[in-house]
C-alpha cells in the first residue's frame, strides 16, 4: 500500500536492524535460548569430515605451492562452516555455482582427493583438460558448475539457471557463493533484480569475510553489510554467524524451503573471516594485524564443531588424531600420483572447441606444435604430449 507524506521524509536505512542468527557459542555450546537443528549423527559426521578434509587439503597444497610443485592455490581456511554448512542443507542434486574458495562443497558431495589433484595439476585425467588455473573445479555429476575466474559472473548465471529449474518444476534450486567484494560488481545487482522479478528458486550466499583481497569492508561500502540490499529487491534475507555450522545449516535449510516451495529468492549473508591469505600470491600482513587474526582464530569453525561433537559423544580425541593422520597420508600419496601423470594430449586444446576444427584454428595449432618442437626445453609438458624426449619436473619428483 502506498503511503503519503506531506512533509519531506528522508530515510537512510538505519531504521532497519538485521540480527545475526547464531546457535553455537565459540566454545561449541548451544545457546540456552537456541534450538538445535534436526541433524543425525551420520549427517553431522559427514559435515565434519568434509570440513576437516578441506582444511588438511588446503594446508598440504599451499605447502606444495611453496615448494614450486603447484603454480597457484587458494585456501578455504576459516570459512569451512559457511561453505560446507550451506551445502549440507541442500539436496545433493541442487546446483552450486561457486566463486573460487568453495572446495568444501565438492568435498562434502564426494569429490575424491584424486579428482582434486587431477585438476590442480592439470593432468590427463583433469575434467577441464588442463585448460584452467588450479582450484577452478567443476563436476557435472555433483551438480557443481565449473568455476570461472572473472569475479561475480556466476551470480546472474545462477539466477538464469534457477529460472530454468522453475520451468522444469523438478523441485530443485541453485545456490551461488560469492564474497562481499563481489557484491560490489554490477552483476550482483542485476542478478538479484532478475531473481526477484521472475521469482526463481535461487539462494544468494555471501561469504562476508571482511576483506576484498586487501580492501577492508569499511572501505567497500557505507551501509550495514550486504544483507540490507535485499530490501531493495523485495527479497527474503537472513544474516548468520558464518563460523557457526549449526546456524549456517539451519538458515540455508529454511532458505531452501522458501526457494523451492515458494519459488522465491533468498539472500544469506554469512559473517566469517578468511584466516589464510587471499591466495598464494597474497601477504595479509600488509593490511591486517596479527591481533585481529588471533581474535578470529578463537572462533575457528572447525574447532567449534569439534567441541560440539565431543560434547555429544559423537566424536573422540582418538578418532580426531586418527582421521587427521589418515587424511594427511591420503592427500600426500594422491598428490605424488597426480603430479606424475601425463598432461592432456595437446590436440585437446582444439578438439572440442567447434564441432569441426576451423582452418584458422588448425593453422594456429600447427604453428604451436612447430614452436614446441623448436623449443622443447621451454615447454616440457607440451613436448611430452608430442612424444618428444624431454623429461618433466614431475617425472623426477620424489617425496615431499
Amino acid at each position: 500500500m502506498t503511503q503519503h507524506a506531506h512533509q519531506p521524509v528522508f530515510l537512510t536505512g538505519d531504521e532497519f536492524s538485521i540480527p545475526t542468527f547464531s546457535l553455537l557459542s565459540p566454545e561449541g555450546e548451544l545457546y540456552s535460548e537456541a534450538d538445535a537443528p534436526r541433524l543425525e549423527k551420520d549427517h553431522a559426521l559427514r559435515i565434519y569430515h568434509a570440513m576437516l578434509a578441506t582444511r588438511i587439503l588446503d594446508e598440504r597444497m599451499l605447502a606444495a605451492q611453496r615448494q614450486g610443485r603447484l603454480s597457484f592455490y587458494m585456501q578455504c581456511t576459516g570459512e569451512e562452516a559457511a561453505v560446507v554448512g550451506a551445502t549440507a542443507a541442500l539436496d545433493d542434486a541442487d546446483m552450486i555455482m561457486a566463486q573460487y574458495r568453495e572446495q568444501g562443497a565438492l568435498m562434502y558431495r564426494g569429490f575424491s582427493i584424486d579428482e582434486f589433484m587431477n585438476q590442480l595439476f592439470g593432468n590427463e585425467l583433469d575434467y577441464g583438460k588442463g585448460r584452467q588455473m588450479p582450484i577452478h573445479y567443476g563436476s557435472r555429476k555433483l551438480h557443481y558448475m565449473t568455476i570461472s575466474s572473472p569475479l561475480a559472473t556466476q551470480i546472474p548465471q545462477a539466477a538464469g539457471y534457477a529460472y530454468g529449474q522453475k520451468m522444469a518444476g523438478d523441485g530443485h534450486c541453485t545456490l551461488t557463493f560469492f564474497g562481499e567484494g563481489a557484491a560490489s560488481e554490477g552483476d550482483f545487482h542485476a542478478a538479484l533484480n532478475m531473481a526477484s522479478v521472475h521469482q526463481v528458486p535461487v539462494i544468494f550466499f555471501c561469504r562476508n569475510n571482511g576483506y576484498a583481497i586487501s580492501t577492508p569492508a569499511v572501505e567497500q561500502f557505507a551501509a550495514d553489510g550486504i544483507a540490507p540490499r535485499a530490501f531493495g529487491y523485495h527479497m527474503h534475507v537472513i544474516r548468520v554467524d558464518g563460523n557457526d555450522i549449526l546456524a549456517v545449516y539451519e538458515a540455508t535449510r529454511q532458505a531452501r524451503e522458501i526457494a523451492v516451495e515458494r519459488n522465491q529468492p533468498v539472500l544469506i549473508e554469512a559473517m566469517t573471516y578468511r584466516l589464510a591469505a587471499h591466495s598464494s600470491s597474497d601477504d595479509p600482513s600488509g593490511y591486517r594485524s596479527k591481533n585481529e587474526e588471533e581474535a578470529w582464530r578463537a572462533k575457528d569453525p572447525l574447532l567449534r564443531m569439534q567441541k560440539w561433537l565431543l560434547a555429544k559423544g559423537w566424536w573422540s580425541e582418538d578418532e580426531e588424531a586418527s582421521e587427521q593422520e589418515s587424511l594427511r597420508r591420503e592427500v600426500l600419496d594422491t598428490m605424488k600420483r597426480a603430479e606424475k601423470r601425463s598432461p592432456p594430449p595437446l590436440d585437446s586444446l582444439i578438439s572440442d572447441v567447434y564441432a569441426d576444427v576451423t582452418p584458422a584454428l588448425q593453422q594456429q595449432f600447427d604453428q604451436l606444435k612447430q614452436h614446441i618442437r623448436r623449443y622443447p626445453e621451454a615447454y616440457p609438458r607440451g613436448a611430452k604430449s608430442l612424444d618428444l624426449s624431454v623429461s618433466t619436473d614431475a617425472d623426477s619428483q620424489g617425496g615431499e
